[in-house]
């Protein structure tokens, strides 16, 4: 429900899905854009618990940058805080707050690249920001990152290296694993996709930390570093980012060979099922026919509990059978005895 009235908002919200929808109704909207996309900072304290459980339960949740914190970069009223190269800084920032750096590079440090990673021992939520400075000196959103699980904490980072890189949006793999669990796997490499800018020139350039978690702060350590000392790194990257893109275009030609085979495979599996059933139910009648060769009467089954009730029933009977003669036993007796006693008076004189 939560998901269907977010996905209803996102619609009506948007200019571009609303008419898509006017035209042609849900299924006009792209399917790609039916993630729940939310600005936390809008919802009350029942709606953010709701979409936390549902986070928790897998749904893929969507936020958004708070409105007010955009706005205050881009009106200019916000504090900057200074990036020395090679020097991490760790702090903490509330939820749907932004901390904001200013960072300043040199051509040479610009044509080696530049690094910008954030990351989170505790495994907060967050958002990592660059800006692009405008006329006026106000910062407009240009790029983000969304923090990911990697290993025992969660990071995102920036990589401004002369060539494409690329970022992994896991979001679509969970919304196909969601409709159909092999797709997690054939969708994985969806989401690799090219970022939008590659280097940057010489100058400062401005970067943000934004907490993304639903009820608490989000703790974190920021650091930019020049890519002159990592060559290896970055050839390294190169190579296996494009190993990455000719196995997602393998991935989509195996996927096509293995939905035929899993659906030679279930077809296969029922047909066992069916021989086996269909050997068993001959067998059975075979059985019975080599039963019917006999002249004795059929066998007629008895329970435990006849049998016992047989048995008590035929005890019963011997009981009363002794009974019956030992009670004619003694009266045979006593009719001799009287009639021995009578034969005796008889011989007296009167």
């Amino acid at each position: 429900m939560f998901k269907e009235v977010t996905f209803s908002y996102n619609i009506l919200s948007d200019p571009d899905k609303r008419r898509q929808y006017d035209a042609a109704g849900f299924e006009a909207v792209d399917s790609g854009s039916q993630e729940l996309e939310l600005d936390l900072s809008s919802l009350g304290a029942v709606n953010t618990m709701f979409a936390a459980l549902f986070s928790k339960l897998g749904v893929p949740i969507k936020t958004t940058v708070s409105a007010t914190v955009l706005e205050e970069a881009l009106n200019g009223v916000i504090t900057l805080r200074p990036l020395p190269l090679g020097q991490p800084i760790s702090k903490k920032v509330e939820k749907q707050s932004a901390h904001f750096y200013a960072v300043t590079i040199t051509e040479e440090e610009a044509r080696a690249g530049f690094v910008c990673r954030v990351q989170s021992s505790d495994k907060s939520k967050f958002k990592l920001l660059y800006f692009d400075q405008e006329e006026n000196g106000g910062l407009s959103l240009a790029l983000q990152e969304e923090s990911v699980k990697t290993g025992k904490i969660t990071s995102a980072g920036m990589y401004f290296l002369g060539f494409p890189v690329y970022r992994l949006d896991q979001t679509m793999t969970s919304m196909a694993a969601a409709k159909d669990p092999d797709a997690a796997f054939f969708k994985k490499l969806d989401g690799f996709q090219p970022c939008e800018i590659t280097e940057l020139k010489a100058g400062t350039h401005f970067f943000a930390v934004y907490g993304d978690n639903f009820f608490k702060s989000a703790n974190y350590t920021i650091e930019a570093l020049c890519a002159a000392p990592y060559r290896e790194e970055k050839e390294y990257l190169r190579a296996v980012e494009a190993q990455i893109l000719t196995k997602r275009v393998e991935i989509s030609k195996f996927e096509s060979e293995y939905r035929e085979v899993l659906a030679q495979f279930t077809e296969m599996t029922s047909r066992y099922a069916q021989e086996m059933q269909a050997i068993d139910e001959l067998l059975k009648q075979r059985n019975e026919i080599h039963a019917s060769y006999t002249s004795a009467p059929p066998m007629k089954r008895s329970t435990s509990k006849s049998k016992n009730k047989g048995s008590f029933k035929e005890a019963k009977e011997e009981d009363e059978v002794r009974e019956k003669r030992s009670t004619t036993r003694d009266r045979s007796k006593k009719k001799k005895w009287y009639s021995i006693h009578l034969k005796v008076d008889k011989r007296k004189p009167c």
